[in-house]
Order: C-alpha cells, then structure tokens, then sequence
C-alpha cells in the first residue's frame, strides 16, 4: 500500500494531508482518519490532496462520506490540491459541484479565515 497520511492543526481547522493512492486497499484507512476528526466535530475539515496520484470509486465514497458525516453537525469539509487525472474522477461523478474544491491548501485557508 503506497500511502501516506499527515495530519496539521491550523488553527480551528484540520488539515489531512494524504500522499500517494486512494483505492480500495487504502480508502479503509483514509476512512479511519477523516472519522476520527470528525468524531472530535472539528469546525473545518481539508483534505489535501496535492500529492494524490489516483483515486478509484472506493476513495469518492469515503470523501463522500466524511462530508456528509461533517455537515450533520454543520462542519466544513474542504478539498484542496486535487490534481487533474483525480478531478476527473469527481467531474465524472458530477461530485465536483458538490465538494468545495481550492487550488491549493492556502487558498482554501484563507477562504475559511484560518490562513
């Protein structure tokens, strides 16, 4: 399994930083680590996601999950950084009008007043 996952406290926000590939070897603990922030109802939840290489259907469903898990106690979950063979994969999906998606993880920072 080719992945890496960091997690940064930026102020009221969490930022998860997940290196490599979310498939379905992996999404299981991609899963286990959005949960466990969201068990803790931090405020704003980014999933960077700069250094993602693929991500097959298990990925989305986990991503979908964390924002729907995030918004029932009205916390923000945030993509950054999704490079262009991942997008695909939301627009594909038509997810990309659902997720809030930032170029960068300092853009979507800056968005939320946490920069």
């Amino acid at each position: 399994m080719n992945l890496k996952i960091e997690k940064l406290e930026v102020n009221s926000a969490r930022v998860i930083v997940i290196k490599g590939e979310i498939d379905l070897y992996s999404s299981p603990v991609v899963r286990k680590q959005i949960l466990e922030t969201i068990d803790n109802k931090i405020p704003v939840i980014l999933v960077d996601m700069n250094q993602v290489t693929y991500m097959d259907s298990s990925g989305v469903a986990t991503l979908v999950e964390g924002y729907k898990q995030c918004n029932q106690y009205n916390g923000r979950f945030l993509l950054s950084g999704v490079q262009p063979e991942v997008r695909q994969v939301f627009e594909l999906t038509r997810l990309d009008s659902v997720f809030p998606m930032y170029k960068d993880r300092q853009s979507a920072l800056a968005d939320m007043d946490l920069a």
